[in-house]
């Protein structure tokens, strides 16, 4: 696993009955470790790319199939998540909360909880 994913979610301070929504999944590598911080909680991840939703799923497989983590294929601009809503939200090196911080907060704003944290990661790559 990553040491540079696994310095992000270690910083994220996830609660067991945290409702968390990852922006940008890509292959579930942080989902699989926000996964095993949970235990009442759920994940939602999202990514606009097919491939990676499919193989973020497949790595996951045993947190889909108990229904603590789901996977979405859509961008954050165009994702609808009903009433639901989240205690933590947070994203890794995805472009427009580097940009457009402001943008991506409102964008969010429907789905976040009383009391949400929003967490972005930008770091170039090496």
């Amino acid at each position: 696993m990553s040491e540079r994913l696994r310095g992000v979610v270690g910083q994220l301070a996830i609660r067991p009955g945290d409702r968390v929504l990852e922006i940008g999944c890509g292959q579930g590598v942080a989902a699989t470790m926000v996964c095993q911080l949970l235990s009442t909680g759920t994940l939602t991840a999202i990514d606009r790319s097919v491939r990676m939703v499919e193989a973020a799923t497949r790595r996951n497989a045993p947190y889909v199939a108990s229904g603590r983590a789901e996977f979405l294929i859509a961008s954050l601009e165009d994702v609808n998540l009903g009433d639901r809503r989240f205690d933590l939200v947070f994203a890794v090196r995805v472009g427009l909360f580097h940009r457009e911080p402001g943008r991506a907060r409102a964008l969010l704003e429907p789905w976040l909880a009383p009391g949400a944290r929003v967490m972005s990661f930008f770091d170039v790559p090496v």
